[in-house]
């Protein structure tokens, strides 16, 4: 991983591989693998492996949790809804990381953060059965106050925040809202005692200004980073977003 940031403590990333998994399943094949695409992505400089398994399986299964989990080579982060199914497997499996999300079964893709303040008692209890076993959860949220205030009553360690408003934004007036949205919500959170990751949405194009909030020291990144691979392969993928983060993480804001 480059550490070359000003002085400052290097930016991981977090790589997810689902739209491996939506590839492979799409034709229902034993390939192309997730635990390689993992392996493969790690050798580029990821810090870490992201994988989301839905209600409804459609990209990542079981196994492919398993598989990564138990190999013990790659750090596996574990986005997962609240609901007991998923608690579950979370605390048989033990990944290192988990990260709570909302979910729906007929969105694309998750649409936004996790309503914390509307259900604090229910994500109080996750954190506490996620951290009795070990595993270092997180909340991903809204940049928002209230949710971030709400994140620390529940006990959360750890918080990702949602760029797809950020990432989505057109017209650069609202880009630049949603930025500032963003670099307030990461101060708060970090101000709390909270670390700050972020994601969603993001691309080459877009990280460097996400990678330049001091406060954010993690970015978890995939459709776009598989959508690079078509044309350039994994690897290189990986590497082409590393250095797009590095180059917006010296212009720390």
């Amino acid at each position: 991983m480059n550490d070359s940031t000003n002085g400052h403590a290097p930016l991981r990333l977090g790589v997810n591989v689902d739209h491996v998994a939506t590839l492979r399943q799409a034709r229902g094949t034993r390939y192309p693998d997730v635990a390689e695409a993992a392996r493969v992505a790690m050798a580029a400089g990821a810090d870490s492996i992201t994988v989301h398994l839905r209600e409804d399986r459609r990209h990542i299964q079981d196994a492919d949790v398993e598989t990564l989990v138990q190999a013990g080579d790659v750090p596996i982060n574990l986005e997962m809804a609240l609901t007991a199914e998923m608690l579950d497997i979370a605390e048989r499996l033990k990944p290192r990381d988990a990260c709570l999300v909302p979910e729906k079964r007929e969105e694309l893709t998750t649409e936004g953060g996790l309503d914390v303040r509307g259900q604090l008692s229910a994500v109080r209890d996750a954190l506490d059965r996620l951290h009795g076993a070990g595993i270092q959860a997180a909340l991903f949220i809204d940049p928002d106050a209230d949710q971030i205030e709400a994140a620390a009553e529940a006990g959360a360690r750890f918080i990702e925040l949602h760029t797809g408003t950020y990432a989505d934004a057109t017209d650069p007036g609202a880009r630049d809202e949603q930025l500032a949205r963003i670099v307030e919500a990461a101060a708060q959170a970090r101000d709390l005692g909270i670390e700050v990751h972020a994601g969603h949405g993001l691309t080459r194009d877009n990280v460097a200004s996400i990678a330049a909030i001091e406060a954010i020291v993690e970015l978890n990144i995939g459709h776009a980073l598989v959508a690079d691979a078509v044309f350039m392969g994994l690897r290189e993928a990986v590497r082409e977003m590393r250095a797009a983060m590095d180059s917006g993480r010296r212009a720390l804001r």
